[in-house]
This record gives C-alpha cells, sequence and structure tokens, in this order.
C-alpha cells in the first residue's frame, strides 16, 4: 500500500501539491444501488411520487453534486469538470445509479463520480421515504478510473 498524500511527514492533513503533474484527461465511474420494497420501485418508475420524477430529480441532484465535491469533500482540489452523467435505472430489487465524471487535469475525478453517486441515491431515499422508511443504500464504489500518474484502474 502506499503513502497517504493527505498526510504530510508530521501527520497532519493537508492538500496535496498538484502543481507539478501533468494535466491529463481523466475519466472515473461510479455507483450504487437503493434497495426497495416492489411496491416502491413501481411509484419510482411511475413517474407519479409525490414529490415528481424520482429518475430525473436524482440524475440533476447527482450531477449538482459532482460539482460541488470540493465543497463537501475538505481536502479535495476544485476540477473544471467537462462531463458528468448520471444515470438511475431499475435493477433487480431497487434502482442502480451510475455516474460518470471526465475533465482534463491535474488530479482525478473519482471522488467527484463518488459523490454524484451517493448524492444520487440519497435524492431517490428522499422522494421516496414517504412511501418506504426501510429503503437502504448499498454498495456506493468506484467502478473504474482512467488517467494520471497511476494510469488506469478496473475494479476486478
Amino acid at each position: 500500500m502506499s503513502k497517504l498524500t493527505h498526510i504530510d511527514e508530521t501527520g497532519r492533513a493537508h492538500m496535496v501539491d498538484v502543481s507539478d503533474k501533468a494535466s491529463t484527461a481523466r475519466e472515473a465511474v461510479a455507483e450504487g444501488f437503493v434497495a426497495m420494497a416492489p411496491e416502491t420501485l413501481a411509484l419510482a418508475l411511475s413517474g407519479d411520487a409525490k414529490k415528481g420524477d424520482v429518475r430525473a430529480t436524482a440524475e440533476i441532484a447527482g450531477i449538482m453534486a459532482a460539482k460541488k465535491t470540493s465543497e463537501l469533500i475538505p481536502l479535495c482540489h476544485p476540477l473544471a469538470l467537462t462531463k458528468v452523467e448520471v444515470r438511475v435505472e431499475p435493477g433487480d430489487g431497487g434502482l442502480k445509479v451510475t455516474a460518470r465524471a471526465r475533465t482534463t487535469g491535474q488530479t482525478g475525478v473519482e471522488m467527484e463520480a463518488l459523490t454524484a453517486v451517493s448524492v444520487a441515491c440519497l435524492t431517490v431515499y428522499d422522494m421516496l421515504k414517504a412511501a418506504d422508511k426501510a429503503m437502504t443504500i448499498e454498495a456506493v464504489r468506484l467502478l473504474a478510473k482512467s488517467g494520471g500518474k497511476s494510469g488506469d484502474w478496473v475494479r476486478p
């Protein structure tokens, strides 16, 4: 395991200096899942939920969240994102959320993709909680990343 980059030699947290790193095309893909009762899934897919279109609202919330990642995660660099795509699709027993974030820069977009998924999942929960408080948010995880000094990575 490599040295933690957000901890300095005295053990204090710090923002990594990326000024000497090359700008490269970077992309990250993350996913999550909101498990729910079959009736709740049917409600989400019908478009008739009390608060509105669950999927569309969650997708927009995820995009907005990706753009705010550096305001939410203390040591993240603010990034000029060139693309954020969030998809909320039906899955077996709930809604699967996938986010793809892209930039050309000196640091990666993994946290932006993960933040997009997390907030999209929370939005699904918020919009459907009146119908199903037992929903669970599961398996928020990075699927792949590309670009940068460490190269490409794909979840095995």
